[in-house]
C-alpha cells in the first residue's frame, strides 16, 4: 500500500514526507483494519514532522484524523462490520486501569497510545485501529467534510467546555483555523457571542460568515470584556494578550499540543480569579459528543482537498496560514 512516511524530521519546505510503499498493516484481536478515504492534515502533526513533539518511533506515518471504512476485522470484534464508514482520532487506545482511567479522565492514561504518533495513522492507504477507539460517522457529513470533526472539533468541544461558557458569555478564539472554525459554530449552537482574533483577513471574513460578533486582530480593541477565551495559535504571546481580555473570573483555555514559550507576564493579568489551562488529548466520550452536537447543528466545515502525495504541501499551507478552515487529503483506493 502506499503511505507518506517520515523518515527524518525536518522543516516542511524540505518535504520530509515521502511516499513510499510500504506493508499492508494485519488488525490482531480486537483491532479492525480501515480503508482510508480522507484523512484531516493538523498543526499536531505539522509539531510531529518537524520535530517539535519527541517521537517514540520512526519511521512514522502520520495523520489522526482518518475516514474510512472497514476492510477487515480481527477476533472479538462486534461493534463494526466490513464496508461500514468509520471515524478514528487522535487517542488510539487507553488503559483502562491507571487512576486516570478510572476517574473518567483516559485522554491523561499513563500509558495512552495517539493515532499517527505511536501507531501508523491515515496518511496512507489502510490504517489498522482497536475497534472500541473507532467512531460511527452520522451522515450528512462527505468524507472530506467530515475529517476536521475528528480532532479540530473534538479538541475544541473539550476547550470550550473547560472555558465554563454558558448561554449569553462572550467567547474569544484566538487564531482560527479548523478547530476554531467548527468551535465557533458549537458556541453559536449554545447561545454564545463569539469574538475572533486572527491576522488573516480571510479567516476574519469566515468568521464573520459562520456567525461572529467581532472579528480582528490581536491588540485590537475588544468592544467588551471576555467571560472567556481560547488559544488555539500555537505562540506563547498571545496568552497574556488573552488574558488583557478577559474580565474578572475568566478563563483563558490553550488548546495546542505544544506552544512556544509564554512570555514573562505581570501578575495582575491572572489576578481577579482568572484562570489559565491547557487542554491535553480528549476522551471517546468527547468525540461521540461533538460528532452528535455537529450533527444537531450541521456544523460546516469548511475543507481544502489534497491529494495523499501532496501531504508536504499541505503541511506547508497550513504553517503559513494559508488554509481557509481545514486541509484534508483524500487517499487513493489504488
Amino acid at each position: 500500500m502506499k503511505a507518506m512516511v517520515l523518515n527524518k524530521t525536518g522543516p516542511v519546505q524540505e518535504s520530509p514526507l515521502k511516499l513510499t510503499e510500504v506493508l499492508l498493516p494485519e488488525p490482531s484481536d480486537r483491532e479492525i483494519r480501515i480503508q482510508v478515504r480522507t484523512c484531516g492534515v493538523c498543526h499536531t502533526d505539522l509539531h510531529i514532522v518537524e520535530g517539535e513533539l519527541p517521537l517514540p518511533k520512526l519511521p512514522l506515518t502520520p495523520g489522526h484524523q482518518i475516514v474510512g471504512v472497514v476492510e477487515g476485522v480481527g477476533g472479538g470484534v462486534r461493534q463494526f462490520v466490513g464496508g461500514e464508514r468509520v471515524g478514528v482520532s487522535w487517542l488510539n487506545w487507553a488503559c483502562g486501569e491507571c487512576e486516570f482511567c478510572q476517574q473518567g479522565m483516559e485522554n491523561l492514561c499513563e500509558e495512552a497510545r495517539f493515532t499517527g504518533y505511536h501507531r501508523d495513522g491515515g496518511y496512507a492507504q489502510f490504517a489498522v485501529v482497536p475497534a472500541s477507539f473507532a467512531y460511527a460517522l452520522p451522515e450528512g457529513f462527505s468524507d472530506s467534510e467530515a475529517a476536521p470533526l475528528l480532532c479540530g472539533g473534538v479538541i475544541g468541544l473539550r476547550a470550550l467546555r473547560l472555558t465554563g461558557a454558558r448561554e449569553g458569555q462572550r467567547i474569544g478564539l484566538f487564531g482560527f483555523g479548523a478547530s476554531a472554525h467548527i468551535v465557533l459554530q458549537v458556541a453559536r449552537h449554545w447561545g454564545c457571542e463569539v469574538f475572533v482574533f486572527s491576522r488573516s483577513e480571510e479567516h476574519r471574513r469566515l468568521a464573520l460568515e459562520l456567525g461572529a460578533t467581532w472579528a480582528g486582530q490581536v491588540g485590537n480593541e475588544v468592544p467588551q470584556g471576555l467571560h472567556a477565551a481560547i488559544v488555539f495559535a500555537p505562540v506563547g504571546w498571545m496568552v497574556p494578550e488573552a488574558l488583557k481580555v478577559t474580565r474578572k473570573g475568566g478563563s483563558v483555555v490553550c488548546a495546542g499540543i505544544h506552544m512556544s514559550p509564554i512570555p514573562e507576564m505581570d501578575y495582575a493579568l491572572l489576578y481577579h480569579e482568572r484562570t489559565l489551562r491547557s487542554v491535553a488529548n480528549s476522551t471517546r466520550e468527547d468525540a461521540r459528543e461533538l460528532l452528535q452536537v455537529a450533527a444537531e447543528i450541521p456544523v460546516r466545515t469548511e475543507v481544502e482537498v489534497f491529494p495523499l502525495d501532496q501531504a508536504n504541501e499541505a503541511l506547508q499551507s497550513l504553517k503559513a496560514g494559508r488554509i481557509k478552515g481545514a486541509a484534508v487529503l483524500r487517499i487513493p483506493a489504488e
